[in-house]
């Protein structure tokens, strides 16, 4: 075998290491935007293990408050329940007392019935008295003078039986009113009996309220008791999470760390082994990836003349084809960006664009790419119209307009050749990527580089 023969089969075979290791790659990429991802959550996370330690500690403060003024209030209510059932058996005996008393006032109505009756007795004997004492004047003046002495006493008679008539009378009256007053005050005292009956039912009350309380303060204490032992093993427990937190998030960070030292590597090995496939293309063997250089180069020329002459005619200007003042697209996302180049381009680039992508059934996508990575065109099928809210499926369908750049398609923006082969990995968004194999023509215009015609394949 030929060593040119040798070179292009190497190539070959260094381009198929490149693929594996841009597939690796990107499965290290998403795999590390995982890891970074894992990594913000468990800084949050932490941020609420610290919050929680702290109400953690509060808790702990406030089980151990809670505990001592169950404790207190056990003690207060021990000192003050025999004071409480002292004070209430007091006002118990109290209200016995008040409802005793109508039985003694009762009596005194009695006594008093009594005395009126022996007040109204005198009353009748005054009165009689008095009738005795005028029948006694009226003999003594039939009489004359041998019966002058006894007209006296007839006389002392009928006053004397005045005045007792009169107390009497008076007698008679101060019973009544204190009769009146004393039925008064039983009429109270009834009323004040039935509040205190009611008041004797509301002690009793009290009193097993009073035990119910002093029932439950001990439950109180026992509970708070266990509060404080489940809160001091929460607080160990959350220690423990704090610390294996930590641990784990630096364990993420290290992993992190040395997934993206893979990265790095492996696509270091992927631009030698580009390089490696890149070289072979130039040797000048047919390979399999020779059609599809050929397919670039052709395009880019068609692209090329179709520029030309539109720079030619004047329906395209130099300022226009070379504007890099990108206007963003209100609303678009991902972003999408207007210059003076991309009318012209949807409407005299992209009929070529579609035509070129359909030669073969491999071809993902040819596309016009400048300096910057800005696409202002892109095969039809790559430039719907984006879906509001739905930013994978725009990334994937809608990428005419964006802006992209991979390290493969730095190096070919930058490099110096007539084309170049690279494998890469073709940005599909929110970490999903396809692995590619692309032939990227340079543009220049007016003796200026502005940028790549690409070829994108599966192989």
């Amino acid at each position: 075998m030929e060593n040119g023969q040798l070179l292009t089969d190497l190539g070959e075979r260094s381009g198929d290491i490149a693929l594996q290791c841009s597939e690796t790659a990107g499965f290290l990429a998403e795999l590390t935007r995982r890891i970074q991802a894992d990594s913000v959550r468990l800084g949050q996370l932490q941020s609420n293990m610290e919050a929680l330690a702290s109400s953690q500690n509060e808790s702990v403060v406030a089980a151990q408050e809670l505990s001592l003024t169950s404790r207190r209030a056990a003690r207060i209510i021990a000192e003050g329940h025999e004071a409480i059932i002292q004070s209430l058996a007091q006002v118990a005996g109290l209200v016995e007392h008040v409802t005793g008393l109508e039985g003694r006032l009762r009596q005194f109505l009695d006594v008093i019935e009594a005395v009126g009756g022996i007040s109204d007795q005198l009353g009748a004997i005054a009165r009689q008295t008095r009738l005795l004492g005028v029948n006694a004047a009226i003999e003594a003046a039939r009489g004359g003078e041998a019966t002058q002495g006894f007209a006296v006493v007839a006389d002392e008679i009928r006053r004397l039986a005045g005045q007792a008539g009169d107390s009497a009378a008076s007698v008679g009256d101060k019973l009544g009113q204190l009769d009146r007053d004393a039925r008064h005050l039983i009429s109270g005292v009834e009323a004040n009996i039935v509040r205190g009956r009611d008041v004797s039912a509301h002690i009793d009350t009290l009193s097993v309220t009073m035990a119910e309380i002093a029932s439950l303060v001990t439950q109180f204490g026992d509970r708070s008791n266990a509060i404080v032992t489940c809160t001091d093993e929460a607080d160990s427990d959350v220690k423990a999470l704090r610390l294996g937190l930590t641990s784990f998030s630096q364990s993420a960070t290290e992993s992190a760390g040395r997934v993206e030292v893979a990265k790095t590597q492996l696509e270091q090995l992927e631009g030698m082994a580009n390089d490696m496939l890149n070289r072979a293309a130039h040797g000048g063997h047919r390979t399999r990836n020779s059609r599809y250089i050929g397919y670039a180069e052709e395009g880019a020329e068609e692209i090329s003349r179709l520029i030309e002459a539109a720079l030619g005619s004047g329906e395209l200007s130099p300022s226009a084809l070379f504007d890099t003042h990108y206007r963003a697209i209100p609303g678009s996302d991902p972003p999408q960006y207007e210059n003076g180049f991309t009318a012209f381009a949807d409407r005299a680039i992209q009929p070529v664009l579609d035509r070129r992508t359909a030669q073969d059934e491999a071809i993902v996508g040819c596309c016009l790419i400048d300096m910057n990575g800005y696409l202002p065109t892109h095969i039809t099928a790559r430039s719907h119209p984006q879906r509001p809210g739905s930013p994978s499926w725009n990334m994937e369908h809608a990428r005419n307009r964006q802006i992209f750049m991979d390290s493969q398609t730095r190096r070919a923006l930058d490099g110096d050749g007539d084309f170049f082969l690279f494998t890469y990995r073709q940005d599909l968004g929110e970490g999903r990527y396809r692995a590619l194999r692309s032939v990227f023509v340079p543009l220049r215009f007016d003796g200026r580089r502005w940028g790549l015609y690409e070829v994108g394949y599966l192989i």
